[in-house]
């Protein structure tokens, strides 16, 4: 038995992407591996990207602005960790730079002390420096500048 795999016209897929980019921001990358697994052709994924780029459809500094926004605020995630997830979807320098310079230092900063003294209230360990450790550790993992997570720990635990 022979499978047959969907195929799209340009302005099929196109249309597809346009809904699959209003319904959520995305990254370039995402709508080249979303075309790509349509099987679409090189020079139809080109065609239909820079459709979206000029119809505002994508909009890499928009997605950068949202994903910051929206990982802060609900994955609790620092600077750190947000450069880097950021690089891992090939988004441009530039454009990172610019989303986190829209965070407000003092947002930041109450985040993350909530934060760190959620978890420090949450951890069962009765040797205060096993205690620290895991704090620091998990406080490092979610992208939290290590000046901070230090200063924190050892104020949180003394």
């Amino acid at each position: 038995m022979k499978v047959s795999k969907k195929t799209y016209t340009v302005q099929e897929a196109t249309r597809k992407l346009e809904h699959y980019c209003v319904y959520q921001e995305r990254c370039h990358q995402e709508v080249r591996q979303k075309l790509i697994s349509m099987h679409m052709i090189p020079e139809a994924i080109d065609l239909i990207i820079v459709h979206l780029l000029e119809h505002n459809f994508l909009n890499e500094e928009r997605f950068a602005k949202t994903f910051v926004s929206g990982k802060l605020k609900i994955k609790y995630w620092g600077r750190r960790r947000l450069t880097y997830e950021l690089k891992k979807k090939d988004v441009l320098k530039v454009n990172i730079n610019q989303a986190l310079g829209e965070i407000e230092n003092e947002e930041y900063v109450g985040i993350f002390n909530n934060l760190a003294e959620k978890k420090v209230n949450s951890i069962n360990e009765a040797d205060k420096f096993k205690k620290r450790k895991k704090l620091i550790d998990y406080l490092l993992y979610k992208g939290w500048e290590s000046h901070l997570v230090y200063e924190k720990a050892n104020e949180l635990i003394p």
